[in-house]
This record gives C-alpha cells, structure tokens and sequence, in this order.
C-alpha cells in the first residue's frame, strides 16, 4: 500500500515551483517600481492573510467531518495552489499584454 502521504508531497513540491515563479514575477514588478510596484506589494501581503486563514478553515473543516489527516493536509494545500495559480496567470498574463 502506498503512503498516503505521498500525494500530498507531490502537491507541496508542485506548490513551492509556481510559488518560486510568482516570487521572481513579483520581485521584477516590485524592481520596476511606481504605483504598479505599489499596488502589487499591497496585494501581496492581503493575500497572505486571506490564504492562510482559507487554508486553515477548509483543512479544520475537513478534519471535522472525519477526514484522515493527509487528504485534510491535501486540500489546505490545494487552496495555496488555487491562489499561486491564479497570480501566475495574472501576472503572465500582463507581462504579454
């Protein structure tokens, strides 16, 4: 039987290469400065706020209705990805535009 720990190692090493992306995206955005640089940093630290405690709240939640701690684990850290995902493709998105 595989270790079901596993998938959630999978998603965490897929976590931290688009979190690494978004960082170098940000930190160029940041180094051009201006009211793009602004708006970004402010953005930046809301969102920490908000996925930590959206993370926390969907890995309690699953944890409360039974669930076994790595699918629990799991989708705390889908909620990161769905979040790191989306701030890839909008900055991608505006270094084409």
């Amino acid at each position: 039987m595989l270790n079901p720990w596993l998938g959630f190692a999978y998603d965490a090493a897929w976590l931290a290469l688009e979190s690494q992306w978004v960082i170098a995206a940000r930190m160029m955005r940041l180094a051009g400065g201006g009211r793009l640089a602004r708006s970004e940093a402010h953005r930046m630290v809301s969102e920490k706020a908000l996925a930590f405690m959206e993370a926390q709240m969907t890995t309690a939640g699953a944890l409360a209705g039974g669930g076994k701690a790595p699918a629990a684990a799991k989708r705390g850290l889908r909620s990161y990805r769905k979040r790191v995902r989306s701030n890839r493709r909008r900055l991608l998105r505006s270094r084409r535009g």
